[in-house]
């Protein structure tokens, strides 16, 4: 059986493994500036980075039975039972901190006393550097007591310090620590404990995360001299600040699970800068991990952040148009903005136009159109846009199509209505901004892009128009689809009506049951593509947010994901994950088509 996992985690620090069969971590993450990507701090194959453990008469014993729960839709907790103790957990990754805290409670339930030990071990195996792919970060290991804990300190050195990390602990504990010959280290804390018929204990750990020791070790200090109570009271209302009700029930723990997952998963502060970025995922499950692409963040993971948060919405637009506008519209960059994977895209170019529209259109932050990094990015994007138009054709060329495969033609529908959006919101939020008439020329071009698209883009097939996936001027076309860039959402970026004929048959057409990716008769019927040949959760969102919200509720409580999480795609007779786990921009679209379909 597929192991499950549940991740939970915040700003600085992620706990992208918390298995769900014994309670164990098997890793975390932070980000990176320096290494451009994903540092994952993982345990062994045979031994988790930690593991809760009691110890009976010398014989380790684990969390059997686990029944999970998560507090505000985000916080994991747990009950569980050990021997003949309960034992209830709950993982926090406080607001604000550099770590985690797990505390766990021990309950004796029976009519005798019992005697035993118990608290964390585990094994800090091999660290790993994470962007797309894993590779080994090749570097020693220490640890060393510190006058700065009381405790233990973990770190990893190449010439000097990469990171550290750190435990403490609310009580007096025995920790042991072993280097082995493979240069792993194995560690143990534990606290003996003495519990008549109905008492309770209760162990905290803190883990603190650093550049070095000191960092570390304060980081820890800091968690523990506030308390849990007080850490994770102060994380329980800062999640209820930017949660939601829905007025359909059934979608309140999707909608805020999923939005929480693409808060913390889909961004986040380097250790080493402190600085915001943006991710497709800061798990090392997801098989791209840990880079940028405009599309992912800006038409995915930024709309749901801006329903929640308008301010983080801000910094996020502040780090594109910073960091990462010069190789904007490239296929996929490192988080410090170079290069990483060639090839154009044009959705990705029109992203983070259509992004910052949404942005002051929902904050009415018209001063943020005024900063010059603003504006600069603004004509760099329509610098790059004119220099991919038909010479004699208001239409827009892309390499790359959404899913970042090779296009069949260059001319993609999808693309130039981003195109047709894209120039519209700038005339909008640009007038009486720029001059009166770089908006005219705005609008012209707006207008004739539409006019180029109903020429050229549609098409007849079987006596009946459609728009066609893609063109080449002369003549050829295709019938096709993909989730990441779909047909499906012409409504909701305004170019038609969701009645109009022509889409409406587009939309017939490509969910028949001749199309060979519609999955029309499956347990999950809806569309997927070739990238990844199952029905996507991007597409069951399209549907949502398309007038097909109760087929798109329908496939959504059929699919469990990724344990409730936004996957790829997930199999066609079961609804569980096919492909892509722990996909964080993809739970942020997932999050905001929900919200679009019930909150009103």
């Amino acid at each position: 059986m597929k192991e499950k996992f549940i991740p939970t985690g915040n700003e600085f620090i992620s706990l992208p493994c918390i298995r769900e069969e014994d309670a164990a971590i098997l890793d975390f993450t932070f980000l990176h500036m320096g290494y451009k990507g994903l540092i994952d701090v993982r345990g062994t194959k045979q031994t988790p980075l930690f593991t809760p453990f009691i110890s009976i008469n010398g014989l380790d014993k684990t969390v059997q039975n686990v029944k999970w729960s998560k507090k505000n839709d985000w916080i994991p907790y747990f009950i569980g039972f050990a021997d003949q103790l309960k034992v209830y957990g709950t993982i926090v990754a406080p607001i604000g901190e550099r770590g985690f805290a797990y505390r766990l409670k021990f309950v004796n339930e029976t009519e005798s006393n019992l005697r035993f030990s118990a608290g964390l071990k585990g094994e800090w195996g091999d660290t790993y550097h994470s962007i797309n792919e894993d590779k080994k970060l090749i570097a020693p290991k220490f640890y060393y007591q510190s006058g700065w804990n009381h405790s233990y300190i973990f770190d990893m050195r190449l010439g000097t310090s990469i990171f550290a990390f750190a435990p403490m602990f609310n009580c007096e504990i025995t920790s042991s620590c072993d280097l082995r010959e493979n240069g792993n280290i194995n560690y143990r804390f534990e606290k003996e404990i003495f519990l008549a018929k109905g008492e309770e204990f209760i162990f905290e750990s803190y883990w603190g995360l650093g550049f070095e020791e000191v960092s570390a070790a304060t980081s820890a200090k800091e968690m523990l001299r506030h308390g849990f109570d007080w850490e994770l009271l102060q994380t329980k209302q800062w999640l209820a600040s930017r949660s939601k009700l829905l007025k359909d029930e059934e979608m309140n723990s999707i909608f805020n699970t999923n939005l929480f997952f693409n808060f913390f998963y889909a961004s986040g502060r380097t250790l080493d800068t402190e600085e915001l970025v943006l991710v497709t995922s800061r798990s090392p499950r997801y098989y791209v991990s840990a880079a940028y692409w405009d599309r992912d963040s800006l038409l995915w993971s930024f709309p749901s952040i801006l329903i929640t948060d308008a301010e983080y919405a801000r910094e996020m637009l502040m780090y594109i148009f910073t960091r990462q506008i010069r190789n904007i519209g490239i296929h996929s960059r490192y988080i410090d903005g170079t290069l990483l994977e060639p090839g154009f895209e044009l959705d990705e170019l029109c992203a983070p136009i259509i992004a910052l529209y949404n942005y002051v259109k929902t904050t009415h932050d018209y001063n943020f159109l005024k900063l010059d990094v603003v504006q600069n990015g603004v004509n760099h994007v329509l610098k790059i846009l004119d220099s991919k138009k038909h010479k004699n054709i208001a239409l827009y060329e892309t390499f790359l199509q959404p899913t970042d495969d090779m296009h069949v033609y260059p001319y993609i529908t999808y693309d130039n209505v981003l195109v047709w959006k894209s120039l519209q919101n700038l005339s909008e939020i640009y007038s009486g901004i720029w001059e009166e008439h770089r908006i005219s020329s705005l609008i012209i071009k707006a207008k004739e892009v539409e006019e180029a698209i109903y020429m050229h883009c549609v098409k007849v097939y079987e006596g009946k128009k459609m728009f066609a996936w893609s063109v080449d001027i002369n003549g050829k076309w295709d019938i096709y689809d993909e989730p990441p860039g779909s047909l499906q959402l012409l409504p909701h970026y305004g170019f038609c009506d969701s009645k109009d004929e022509i889409y409406s048959n587009t939309v017939d057409i490509i969910r028949r049951p001749e199309y060979p990716y519609s999955f029309h008769d499956s347990y999950i019927a809806d569309i997927g593509c070739p990238h990844a040949p199952h029905p996507w959760i991007l597409s069951i969102a399209n549907s949502l947010l398309c007038d097909r919200v109760e087929h798109g509720k329908t496939m959504l409580l059929r699919a469990s994901m990724d344990n409730g999480i936004a996957c790829e795609s997930v199999d066609e007779n079961t609804g569980e994950c096919a492909t892509g786990e722990a996909f964080a921009t993809c739970a942020g679209f997932l999050a905001y088509a929900i919200y679009e379909a019930f909150s009103n």
